[in-house]
């Protein structure tokens, strides 16, 4: 089994009247926290309020960038040039950077929020521009994007750091890909099928996809999702679980 893996989880998504998500609960449990930048969730008082809250915790702090979509709350693709995509990021991991180091802390990493993260693990163009962006900005911070995917190619030639990053409430596709929200299987909402999935990546660093085929991957950190509503419950069982079986659970090392 492997030895280490970050628990990360997005969250910070609440702004103005609307709540999202128990942020302080489930930062009892997980070692990297993506931090919402106000395009598709959040507002400056949401972002300092986590910001400050994670490192309390001695969590690490990363940006969440999304395309600029609050009504869709980011899920939703849009036709953008790769120049768009760069200072998308840029914009928005300098955001989140100031109240962390306001807060006396130092940003740990990036990680593309919904489309935009869809979009760059698959068009090699927009991944460049995006691990182009993180890199200007500080080539220390670390990359998060999906396994295997053009985001994780573009980082390393990027020469930056990156995170293989897995899914324990989201199903797969043959191709490593997640399977779409809007198809009714995209989520899995049962802890146990979650755990079992965690249990598959972390021993065999394989995910069943949802024909059944077994894809192999390579899991640095694994993601919970902060808005689903038992966010709190799967972040304290799949810690829990890593625990028990002996997997060190820290954020990713730059």
């Amino acid at each position: 089994m492997r030895k280490t893996i970050d628990l990360n989880c997005d969250m910070g998504e609440s702004f103005g009247a609307w709540r999202m998500g128990d942020d302080e609960a489930v930062l009892a449990h997980v070692t990297s926290a993506n931090i919402a930048c106000g395009f598709h969730a959040g507002d400056p008082g949401t972002i300092r309020h986590t910001v400050q809250a994670a490192l309390a915790r001695g969590v690490a702090v990363g940006a969440h960038p999304s395309l600029p979509d609050l009504a869709g709350f980011g899920r939703r693709e849009m036709r953008i040039a790769p120049e768009e995509a760069y200072e998308l990021v840029l914009y928005q991991a300098g955001a989140v950077a100031a109240f962390v180091r306001a807060a006396g802390g130092t940003l740990h990493h990036v990680k593309p929020h919904g489309a935009l993260y869809n979009m760059a693990a698959r068009d090699r163009k927009l991944a460049d521009a995006i691990a182009c962006a993180v890199r200007d900005f500080d080539r220390d911070l670390v990359l998060y994007g999906l396994a295997g995917s053009e985001l994780i190619r573009a980082g390393q030639s990027a020469g930056i750091p990156v995170a293989n990053e897995v899914f324990a409430d989201r199903t797969y596709q043959r191709d490593g890909s997640l399977t779409p929200r809007s198809r009714p299987d995209a989520l899995i909402q049962d802890v146990e099928a979650s755990l079992a999935q965690v249990r598959r990546m972390v021993e065999d660093r394989q995910v069943k996809a949802v024909d059944g085929t077994l894809v192999a991957i390579e899991p640095d950190t694994l993601c919970i999702h902060g808005d689903a509503p038992q966010a709190a419950v799967f972040a304290a069982r799949i810690r829990a679980e890593l625990d028990s079986a002996g997997v060190a659970v820290r954020a990713v090392q730059a």
